[in-house]
């Protein structure tokens, strides 16, 4: 099942006057940029842009005031342009309670959103390196990633990026990888087409805060015809999948262990999926270790029956035993918020600041 759009707490203070800032700035220059179509790069690149800075946001606090469950977030004049007359309206997305280094995953949204929301006539490599240089971008560094946001820049008259999760790929003390999980509608002429995709943002931190120094979108490859197990986790609704997930298990890609895992622990659990192969590092951050999930052995899990794995109210006790179900259907590496005693083996679980906003389930084969 396709995940839609969730609602996104409203920040206080600093956090969020910053917010309102950098999408004022984005939308103000996407109405001014050049007429033409999105150009994006050929199917199964991974494009990387590299460049020296992007600003952070102001505020360290990871502290947040939620709005009421299901109300999404409003604030600033992002949360009103309507870019194609027909997509749903832009919602900017903020960090809620409970957050690591939150303004590291403000500077990467603010960056994907700009890049991947436009309007008519403003879909252009100039127009969409003018919204990431409102950001505060070097100019050479904007354009740069304008050209290289692969899918993120479908051809479309116009689209709208809501996201749907931010979560680390990882973080260290100096650098991070954010992956920006979106869905993103697309206007071609009057018809609305679903479409989104997942952005690894690489950052720096610096004297000035957390920028930006490249993004790798997300490169599915082709659909592949669906095996049985394939199509019972697409069609299970308490698996809720984002786009780019959805497009990875649908390449045949995904090993059949992740599948089965799926399908067993949709038996208990209404997960949200954030990431399963496509838009995750190659590597563990910081390491030369091969990830699991590019391998197609490994899924995220940000939310459980309905509850944000970062948000401090969600019950430990229910986090504690969704990764002790994990390991019994087959995980050898199952990681998260909370250092779990026991396991099959002396490492099966795991628990660090990149794996605090959400659950890791790896496999061998």
């Amino acid at each position: 099942m396709v995940l839609p759009p969730p609602f996104h707490p409203r920040p206080s203070g600093a956090l969020a006057r910053r917010a309102v800032l950098l999408g004022t700035a984005a939308w103000c220059v996407g109405a001014t940029g050049c007429s033409g179509g999105a150009k994006s790069p050929a199917a199964g690149t991974t494009p990387a842009a590299s460049g020296p800075r992007t600003p952070s946001a102001a505020s360290s606090s990871a502290s947040a005031s939620p709005s009421p469950p299901g109300t999404p977030s409003a604030s600033g004049p992002a949360a009103s342009a309507d870019p194609g007359g027909a997509l749903p309206r832009a919602r900017p997305w903020q960090p809620g309670p409970g957050e690591i280094q939150p303004e590291a995953k403000v500077a990467a949204v603010r960056l994907v959103e700009a890049l991947g929301t436009w309007s008519r006539g403003q879909g252009t490599d100039r127009a969409a390196a003018g919204r990431a240089a409102a950001l505060g971008i070097p100019e050479a560094l904007a354009a740069q990633l304008a050209v290289r946001a692969g899918s993120l820049r479908p051809h479309a008259d116009a689209a709208v990026v809501r996201v749907i999760d931010a979560q680390y790929g990882g973080i260290l003390s100096d650098t991070a990888s954010v992956l920006v999980v979106c869905d993103q509608p697309t206007l071609a002429g009057a018809a609305v087409r679903p479409g989104g995709t997942t952005v690894d943002v690489r950052l720096s931190r610096t004297s000035d805060g957390w920028e930006v120094t490249a993004l790798h979108p997300a490169a599915p490859g082709p659909a592949e015809p669906l095996g049985p197990m394939a199509r019972d986790v697409l069609a299970q609704s308490r698996i809720e999948l984002p786009p780019a997930s959805v497009a990875d298990i649908r390449s045949g890609a995904v090993h059949d262990s992740v599948l089965r895992a799926m399908l067993q622990l949709a038996g208990s659990y209404r997960m949200s999926i954030s990431v399963v192969r496509s838009g995750h590092p190659l590597d563990v951050f910081g390491t030369d270790r091969p990830s699991d999930h590019p391998l197609g052995r490994a899924f995220d899990v940000w939310r459980i029956d309905g509850h944000a794995v970062v948000d401090p109210a969600t019950s430990r006790t229910s986090i504690t035993a969704f990764m002790r179900a994990a390991a019994a259907a087959g995980s050898y590496n199952v990681g998260g918020p909370i250092q779990l005693t026991g396991g099959a083996t002396a490492n099966q679980f795991f628990s660090d600041d990149t794996h605090h906003d959400h659950v890791h389930v790896g496999f061998t084969a």
